[in-house]
């Protein structure tokens, strides 16, 4: 359905796609930004069946439709070789298992040693010399799935799909205590603690924050509790905050009150699910972790 040739990325349209126009797809389906859209436009970098068209044609099944969508671009990310475990990836998007302690992005031009720039020598391995497209965040100590865009075009449309809450991401962690309820929502405001440079607390003032939890399992001996969590928001810090807030904060995170039996915050991204925008696939991704107080892989063997 789709391959990469030089700059460009062609699409053999399928049929639950006929009758749509270039330009519906662009905007209706893929949500390309207006500046994008006019760009792309300008440069004239979409053709149809190697020709020049209107936007306005209705496309056919099995028509061939060519963005210019890998057209390198100047980034301050400097490409360094790390070892990636690729959970999948394709022409469009790039799905890694992050180890604990690395930062996802570079704090400073310079800096070097963060996933960003081992995906740019990824990319780069690859012939794709764009920028690099991070659609979510992890904490440098939080170990797990994260996805990246491999054009412009996909991180504006899963940047959207993750507003729009339609890629779920489900996290574990490893919580002081037994809680009383087997599952439960949490929603309380997160913001800034003023007296603390990096910490996030509950306030009133503070954005909206919603998290989702159940019990996978208890250790009454070590009285700590295995829980699956799911976000509706990404604020920063959002499950060490709220599992704090409730009074189980996580095994290994100091900042928020947990113990330091372990070496880091026992938070996992163990798996992440959303239907592929450009393809229409079911996608989901399990992440195994190594480096965790409790073996989680038997709650998650293989993705369904």
């Amino acid at each position: 359905m789709w391959s990469k040739k030089g700059d460009w990325l062609e699409c053999v349209i399928p049929s639950f796609w006929e009758g749509r126009t270039i330009e519906s797809l662009l905007k209706e389906v893929w949500c390309a930004s207006k500046k994008l859209a006019h760009q792309l436009r300008m440069e004239k970098g979409i053709k149809l069946n190697g020709k020049e068209a209107s936007w306005q044609t209705p496309l056919k099944e099995k028509d061939r439709l060519q963005l210019h969508l890998y057209k390198p671009e100047p980034s301050i990310i400097i490409p360094e070789y790390r070892e990636l475990s690729v959970l999948w990836e394709d022409e469009h998007l790039l799905i890694i298992n992050k180890g604990a302690g690395i930062d996802i992005h570079p704090s400073e031009p310079s800096q070097i040693g963060t996933l960003a720039n081992a995906v740019a020598f990824y990319l780069q391995s690859q012939g794709i010399l764009t920028k690099v497209r991070h659609i979510h965040r992890l904490d440098r100590d939080t170990s797990g799935t994260i996805l990246f865009a491999k054009h412009t075009l996909a991180g504006a449309t899963l940047d959207r799909m993750l507003e729009k809450r339609l890629i779920k991401r489900t996290y574990v962690a490893l919580v002081h205590g037994i809680l009383k309820n087997k599952s439960g929502t949490i929603s309380a405001p997160i913001g800034r603690d003023r007296h603390h440079p990096t910490r996030r607390r509950v306030s009133k003032t503070g954005a909206k924050a919603v998290t989702h939890y159940r019990v996978l399992h208890t250790f009454p001996d070590e009285q700590t509790s295995l829980v699956e969590l799911s976000l509706d928001t990404g604020r920063t810090h959002q499950i060490r905050v709220h599992m704090s807030y409730i009074g189980h904060p996580l095994v290994g995170d100091v900042l928020y009150g947990g113990k330091d039996t372990f070496h880091r915050q026992a938070l996992h991204a163990v798996k992440l699910s959303f239907l592929h925008p450009f393809t229409n696939e079911m996608i989901s991704c399990i992440a195994h972790v190594d480096d965790f107080p409790v073996d989680i892989a038997r709650f998650y063997m293989d993705p369904p």
